[in-house]
């Protein structure tokens, strides 16, 4: 029997099914831990997914999906429809998509700029001698311990325009009282305010991190070469939490893009147009009016779409600044 051959006469590399079998050889209990984790995805994750995938290829909608009625049971009679509702929400059609994706990348640029700038200024502070330094970083981290949707209401009743904290301290200056939650614009600044509450401890606690790691003795180095204090920030700190700072902004974007306890239990039914974000508006179509299935789960396929996106243009913008350093 012959065995095939390159032409520099040594045998072709295996195909990925045989590194694929010789993995299971050698690894099986590693595969065999890593099955009950798979399964769970695929049931939470994947089916789910694939289903929104299937659904925003039809125009099923709360009158032509399949349901039981007591012993009455109504087949489902939507049909595939293509990329018609793409088509729709991306030609302009639909007529909400880019207002809403504008004020969504507004939201979350101005989101996570004020994490990572709020955040980096904390653990700066955090990571010199102070006083109380433990004190101050479980006082710090406490919002983040708190349930989102928690404090989320705790915020709402301090914007409330009767009875809120807010309105009371503006009564005591002699100044008229503020539809926080009413105003949009109000409402967007509302918003922002409480992401950034709940998300700067975060940010925080990974920045500490990183500067821990960053050795003291380069610090010290340039402080002996005569560097000032902005020049050992700017060409020592900041390169040394270059790794860290593109992973939490990663996920920063990707968490304030699909914030959606926030929005919408701060702002509630009374969230305008123009301050719904693209996951709320998904979130609305599915399960609020005339329930529009395929339309909801074709924005969750263009959001996913989008984060994808970025994901992979942020890993390949970090990857060259690494290999040109």
């Amino acid at each position: 029997m012959t065995t095939a051959v390159s032409e520099t006469g040594s045998p072709p590399p295996p195909g990925p099914l045989t590194r694929a079998k010789r993995s299971f050889d050698t690894h099986w209990y590693a595969w065999a831990m890593v099955l009950p984790v798979v399964v769970v995805l695929a049931v939470l994750v994947g089916y789910p997914l694939g289903r929104g995938v299937y659904l925003s290829f039809t125009d099923a909608n709360e009158a032509n999906v399949g349901r039981t009625i007591g012993v009455n049971h109504i087949a489902a009679t939507y049909k595939s429809v293509g990329l018609d509702n793409y088509w729709k929400v991306l030609s302009g059609q639909e007529g909400h998509f880019y207002s809403r994706l504008g004020w969504t990348v507004v939201w979350t640029t101005s989101c996570v700029l004020l994490h990572y700038t709020i955040g980096l200024g904390l653990a700066l502070l955090l990571n010199r001698p102070l006083r109380f330094r433990a004190l101050y970083r479980v006082l710090l981290i406490l919002p983040w311990a708190v349930p989102a949707f928690v404090a989320t209401f705790s915020w709402r009743l301090m914007f409330n325009e009767k009875y809120g904290v807010f309105n009371a301290f503006l009564n005591t200056l002699g100044i008229d009282p503020v539809d926080w939650l009413g105003d949009s614009t109000l409402q967007k600044v509302s918003a922002v305010a409480v992401n950034v509450w709940l998300g700067v401890p975060f940010m925080m606690v990974a920045i500490l991190g990183g500067l821990q790691s960053i050795p003291k003795e380069l610090h010290e180095a340039a402080e002996m070469d005569g560097a000032t204090p902005w020049q050992r920030f700017r060409h020592v700190t900041l390169p040394g939490l270059r790794p860290v700072s593109g992973t939490v902004i990663l996920l920063g974007v990707i968490w304030t893009f699909n914030m959606f306890q926030v929005i919408y239990l701060l702002i509630g039914q009374g969230a305008s147009s123009e301050s719904e974000i693209l996951v709320t508006y998904a979130y609305r179509l599915a399960f609020q009016g005339v329930r529009d299935y395929a339309g909801s789960a074709t924005y969750g396929i263009l959001i996913l779409s989008l984060l994808l996106v970025f994901a992979v243009f942020h890993r390949r913008t970090l990857a060259r600044q690494e290999a040109t350093r």
